[in-house]
């Protein structure tokens, strides 16, 4: 009764608020709000924000990760359409602006997440991480390829090639968030986890090239592989090494400008630096992002001014602005609609179970004694936004002499049940595996 009441009264703030933004009608492509976007982006983060936290506080009083409060309070959001015939919130789903919001707010979470880390601790599970996502790769591409050509009969080998890579990619933002609420990131698993993202993330990025070098030619150059796998690995030891050597000397800079916040735009000035030059090469903004937290330690920052606080104290309010609207823009983005095809839906069983499946198997690969390997498996588990851009580019791409895509509507369809799937299940699954080991060591 008393989250009925919360809901009612959050739906009345939302209906008040967005009352006069839709008192012209429906959103189109000539309204004034089109012509001004900030009226847009303003009416799209307080239904964003206000749905983020109602949904997390739901979510924490009935014992389940904020995040998975905030991915439902995203589907509710921008399925309102479908529930209610009424499509004033659609534009969030198209929305670049608050879409640059929710990039920031996973950057930020990568680089929060790598300041609880250093390298030293990191490395120490280094052999395990890299295991972890070489199984955790391989596993669910080559089960996800068998799948579809069983479910799939008579399509190119190209379309059950780019199906199993679109298994293949974990998404470290739904896993590094569980971590950080159950404050389980500076745990043998979370670093193994969040090390194996990584390097998950470098071979998704090889495994792309390849699968598209594949379809578009018939062939790829492993000239190619060998370029992008190279600058991958230049870009993260050069960057670890160099901040090393520069952070320290960088910082000595800053802290002769005695100006008020300094403390924090250096830190956040490193982070976006990172996170820029990994996008330059091809990488994920948040390799980057995490790379530059864990380069960056307390120690960088004693000579500032406002030593009272330490710089995680200084993201934190950060952070809790712009990360939830990274997930709720995550549920956004899902269409409900896909479910009504009952093809769609067995294929996306399939595919959900040998997704979950592949990743559980790369809890194998971690080497240690007393490690919790079936936390580890689920934490690898989730695709969400790169199963995602996965399945975008399938569509993007046609089979040579033929006007049909790689990846057509209803396995498109799948694929995002997938996501939505593997992303929904992972938060509680992890909670109630880490807690319970901790229960169990007592």
């Amino acid at each position: 009764m008393k989250y009925g009441k919360i809901l009612l009264l959050a739906l009345l703030i939302i209906g008040l608020t967005i009352s006069s933004f839709c008192s012209q009608g429906e959103i189109s492509q000539n309204t004034k709000e089109k012509e001004n976007p900030i009226s847009q982006v303003l009416i799209g983060l307080i239904v964003i924000l206000i749905g983020a936290k109602i949904g997390g506080y739901i979510a924490g009083r009935v014992g389940q990760p904020i995040v998975l409060g905030e991915l439902i309070a995203g589907i509710l959001i921008g399925n309102l359409a479908l529930f209610t015939g009424w499509k004033g919130l659609t534009f969030l789903r198209f929305n670049e602006h608050i879409e640059i919001l929710g990039e920031l707010g996973i950057i930020i979470l990568l680089f929060e997440v790598g300041l609880e880390e250093n390298i030293r601790n990191m490395l120490k599970v280094g052999v395990s991480s890299f295991l972890v996502a070489l199984i955790g790769v391989i596993s669910p591409f080559f089960l996800g390829y068998f799948c579809a050509q069983i479910l799939l009969t008579g399509k190119p080998s190209s379309v059950y090639i780019f199906v199993g890579a679109t298994l293949t990619a974990t998404s470290v933002g739904i896993t590094a968030r569980v971590l950080q609420d159950l404050k389980k990131i500076n745990t043998n698993e979370g670093r193994i986890i969040l090390g194996a993202a990584v390097i998950d993330d470098i071979l998704g990025l090889i495994i792309l090239a390849v699968v598209t070098g594949i379809v578009t030619s018939g062939a790829v150059s492993f000239v190619e592989i060998g370029f992008i796998t190279l600058k991958a690995l230049v870009f993260l030891l050069g960057a670890i090494l160099l901040g090393i050597i520069l952070a320290p000397k960088i910082l000595k800079l800053a802290q002769r400008l005695w100006v008020e916040g300094i403390m924090l735009i250096s830190a956040l000035l490193f982070a976006f630096l990172l996170a820029y030059l990994a996008a330059e090469v091809g990488l994920a903004t948040i390799v980057g992002a995490f790379a530059a937290g864990l380069i960056l330690e307390e120690t960088h920052f004693k000579g500032f001014k406002d030593t009272r606080y330490t710089i995680n104290d200084m993201i934190r309010p950060l952070s809790s602005f712009l990360v939830p609207i990274f997930f709720v823009l995550m549920g956004i983005q899902v269409k409900l609609e896909t479910f009504r095809e009952l093809h769609v839906i067995g294929l996306s069983l399939v595919l959900t179970i040998v997704a979950i499946v592949g990743k559980q198997l790369c809890g194998l690969g971690a080497i240690g004694k007393n490690l919790d390997r079936i936390s580890i498996g689920l934490g690898m588990i989730p695709r969400g936004e790169v199963g995602l851009i996965f399945a975008a580019i399938g569509r993007k791409l046609i089979i040579p002499g033929t006007n049909t895509p790689v990846i057509d509507s209803g396995t498109y369809s799948a694929v995002v049940i997938m996501v939505i799937l593997t992303t929904l299940i992972t938060p509680p699954l992890l909670k109630y595996s880490l807690l319970h080991r901790e229960k169990k060591k007592v």
